[in-house]
């Protein structure tokens, strides 16, 4: 199939398109489970609009009408393809999604992070004393990196941060299903 869209693309040789193909697929299956591999599938399938097996502008024009957004600029659009470095089909999205992860610490280690600040053991951590810790130490994050983090994350209802819930959103995205 990369050999068919760089064909079709008009812009590599056999040759390089060969060694992308292998050196882009060798392990990129593996980094996600049957079910998120599943699930990046539909979303790849919703955004090839012309069913041909490659993502192009006009499929992510289209997707964005659907969305309500239709005017997005060219740049936007040529930006997004760029991420790619050529012909975007199934494997290659699947790569962009794993190498935008790849950066995230295993489940495990963001847990015994959070239970630094949980010495009780409840799997919370107080909203105000931890905002004042990202406000003020380390990375420090904008108050508008605090609120945006805050819009999605689990609270209790006594307004303390669901640490064990928002681990599972970190490496596994939205726990909410459809």
């Amino acid at each position: 199939m990369m050999l068919q869209a760089s064909r079709k693309a008009g812009t590599r040789g056999k040759a390089t398109a060969t060694k992308q193909a292998q050196r882009g697929s060798s392990n990129v299956f593996s980094m996600f489970e049957q079910a998120q591999i599943q699930e990046f599938k539909e979303a790849f399938s919703c955004i090839d609009q012309n069913r041909d097996g490659v993502i192009c502008k006009s499929d992510l024009r289209e997707t964005y009408s659907q969305l309500g957004k239709v005017s997005v600029p060219d740049e936007e659009l040529d930006a997004m393809l760029q991420e790619g470095k050529g012909p975007i089909n199934f494997t290659v999205f699947l790569t962009l999604f794993g190498e935008k992860l790849n950066g995230t610490d295993p489940e495990e280690a963001i847990l015994s992070a959070f239970r630094m600040f949980d010495p009780s053991g409840q799997g919370v951590v107080n909203k105000d004393e931890f905002k004042q810790l990202l406000l003020t130490q380390a990375d420090k994050f904008s108050p508008a990196e605090v609120e945006q983090m805050f819009a999605l994350t689990p609270m209790d209802l006594a307004g303390n941060i669901d640490y064990k819930s928002l681990c599972y959103i970190i490496t596994h995205g939205d726990e909410k299903e459809e």
